[in-house]
């Protein structure tokens, strides 16, 4: 059964149609519960750490304001959600969440990559499907 959700979301038009898959599965499975993790996967910039009220780690509003989109739709919904905004590398930070929080299902956007920029760049949604000990749901 599906009990914890973890939809990986960056505000993309790919994680929009993610979120409104794992919301889907969501109310249709008693107890279910969504984290949403937005990874931060470049440093502060030098104004963000200037702000004399950051403290290093700490992602800037600006940055969290991406995934307001994917919060307004969870928002509107009955199901119960929380948001963790993270730095790290996407992959690998999202598969140590999904592992260390013993997701039932990962959901996340596919930017739909031709098979050279995969091999080039690499592909999230298949460091995670690969490497995720649980199911992992690509939104096309």
């Amino acid at each position: 059964m599906i009990k914890n959700i973890l939809l990986a979301g960056d505000g993309s038009q790919h994680s929009l149609r993610a979120c409104e898959k794992a919301v889907y599965i969501a109310e249709r499975t008693d107890g279910a519960e969504i984290t949403l993790i937005h990874v931060v996967d470049d440093l502060p910039s030098r104004t963000d750490v200037m702000d004399e009220e950051m403290n290093p780690r700490d992602i800037p509003d600006h940055r969290k304001k991406r995934v307001q989109a994917l919060i307004n739709i969870m928002e509107e919904t009955q199901v119960p959600f929380h948001v963790k905004h993270v730095f790290g590398e996407p992959g690998p930070t999202i598969v140590r969440e999904a592992n260390d929080m013993g997701a039932d299902l990962v959901v996340i956007g596919s930017r739909g990559l031709n098979q050279f920029q995969q091999m080039v760049l690499g592909s999230v949604s298949h460091k995670v499907a690969k490497r995720a000990k649980c199911a992992v749901m690509i939104v096309k």
